[in-house]
């Protein structure tokens, strides 16, 4: 039994069909391409940044959970 296409999906679609026509919006790269350790200003750049800025706030929080877990509170 073939299914009725849902009315939100129309919506989603002419949605995007706004972008795809060369305006200014989010523009499609492939998978590959976002993980390339490209230097300058560039959106690879960017996504490194971001990803390294976390790993350093996530380890900077572990650290001080786990010396407060472990040190205690001395009062």
């Amino acid at each position: 039994m073939a299914s009725a296409p849902r009315p939100d999906s129309a919506a989603s679609e002419q949605d995007h069909s706004s972008t795809d026509a060369g305006g200014p919006g989010p523009s499609t790269v492939a998978g590959g391409e976002l993980n390339a350790w490209r230097r300058g200003f560039t959106p690879q750049a960017e996504i490194w940044n971001g990803r390294l800025a976390m790993l350093g706030l996530s380890v900077g929080i572990a650290l001080l959970l786990i010396l407060r877990v472990v040190g205690g509170s001395h009062s």
